[in-house]
């Protein structure tokens, strides 16, 4: 691919190496790979400057990357994805997970809440992924994802494709919407009532967090959009804040979603402290460029 490209990738390598903090990131259907890069290893916690945003689950700092005081530098991503063998691991705390899940059913059934939205964590050695390789590999396959790779020495290295948008705001306007349900990728899908039902708690969700901070709301009807090899159900949601309300008022409002925790809120998020058994930390939270500091 080209030189530029690999300069790019070869100073993310780099900063890595040399325990300073970076950004990487490409935005849904899109082609230009931009790079955010940070010359000291300060942790810089978020008060609204303009920068790359990376914020956690629950109770974390809201760190980032400033734009003015680190190298932003973006190119266009020119690079055919290549095979990459698969990483294979034993599931030995399967039986625990599914164990997680039915106690999940069971506080459902008790009507403790509405939805939990459960994770794990596998672990696997470090010397089985080469993250820039990975990185390569992921911007290719999740062509209308938010694909990243973030660094910060006092957080860790942190990558993923995200299909869903917290929030972009922008004059007055905002756009957020609902995503649930999901099934593998086929020519002919059929949504089942378990994801319909799913897709519309966490549309009225959203609608219920939001509806008093906003002047104007549009809903669309659910539609089917494609992450990979999966789809999932999606609703647009879009209209204007009142002028009272700060751009990042709205954004704590939505985090986090009903889809990455569940519903109620803090019912479905004190289980998931309970019992998942490790600290999310910067899973399932937020992340992206600042740029609004104003209406």
């Amino acid at each position: 691919f080209p030189v530029t490209i690999m300069l790019l990738l070869e100073k993310a390598s780099h900063y890595f190496s040399k325990k300073l903090p970076f950004a990487l990131f490409v935005k849904p259907n899109q082609v230009q790979l931009n790079g955010v890069f940070q010359n000291t290893d300060e942790l810089v916690e978020f008060s609204r400057q303009k920068g790359f945003v990376f914020s956690g689950f629950y109770n974390t700092k809201d760190v980032v990357l400033p734009f003015d005081s680190c190298e932003v530098i973006q190119e266009n991503w020119s690079y055919e994805k290549q095979y990459q063998e698969r990483i294979y691991f034993s599931d030995s705390e399967g039986v625990e997970f599914k164990n997680l899940v039915q106690k999940g059913i069971n506080a459902i059934v008790e009507n403790q809440f509405e939805k939990v939205v459960l994770s794990r964590k596998i672990e696997i050695p470090n010397d089985t992924i080469n993250s820039i390789e990975s990185f390569k590999n992921l911007v290719n396959t999740y062509s209308t994802a938010f694909r990243y790779l973030f660094y910060h020495p006092q957080i860790g290295l942190w990558m993923g494709a995200t299909p869903e948008q917290l929030v972009k705001i922008k004059n007055g306007e905002f756009y957020t919407m609902a995503l649930a349900g999901t099934q593998p990728y086929s020519e002919h899908i059929v949504w089942g009532e378990k994801e319909i039902i799913e897709q519309e708690l966490v549309t009225n969700y959203i609608k219920n967090q939001i509806e008093d901070k906003v002047d104007t709301i549009k809903i669309s009807d659910a539609m089917t959009h494609r992450a990979g090899s999966i789809v999932h159900l999606k609703t647009d949601i879009s209209g204007s804040i009142k002028s009272s309300i700060q751009p990042l008022d709205l954004v704590k409002a939505l985090h986090p979603t009903s889809a990455v925790c569940g519903m109620p809120l803090k019912h479905a998020r004190s289980f998931i402290l309970e019992h998942e058994g490790y600290d999310r930390k910067f899973y399932s939270g937020y992340l992206g460029e600042s740029i609004v500091t104003g209406k």
